[in-house]
């Protein structure tokens, strides 16, 4: 399921199934837990027969338990999905959960930087010595 083998099929499959379940998901909220949940990613196999669904959490509360439940969840999700795809595809894919912790790792790298000390101008007198032969 890499990005450069995907087919134009599979882009649109998993547009639609990323449009779909996040309506879905946005709906069954409270049977899913407490974080509010975003759909990030879908990457479809080549036959169509297995969705990679990758979930943003935000919110307080464990989001690993989140996870469990969404994952216990899933005939439910799938039987939804399948509701309203149903005129698209043959067969509604299989579906794994993943936590997408983009989010979370682009704000701890921002806080990295964000605690360098870097000077907001360099003396000139000091590029100058840089640079003598």
């Amino acid at each position: 399921m890499s990005d450069k083998t995907e087919s134009k099929r599979q882009k649109q499959v998993a547009r639609q199934i990323q449009k779909d379940l996040g309506d879905i998901i946005m709906r069954k909220k409270s049977e899913l837990g407490r974080h509010f949940i975003t759909v990030t990613e879908v990457k479809v196999s080549s036959d169509l027969g297995m969705a990679r669904v990758y979930l943003s959490l935000l919110g307080e509360g464990d989001k690993q338990e989140t996870m469990e439940v969404i994952k216990n969840q899933t005939s439910m999700l799938r039987h939804e999905l399948g509701n309203r795809v149903r005129h698209q595809l043959r067969r509604t894919p299989n579906m794994q959960f993943f936590l997408d912790e983009t989010l979370e790792e682009a704000q701890r790298i921002e806080s990295l930087l964000n605690t360098l000390d870097i000077p907001d101008k360099y003396n000139e007198q000091d590029l100058g010595d840089t640079y003598k032969d």
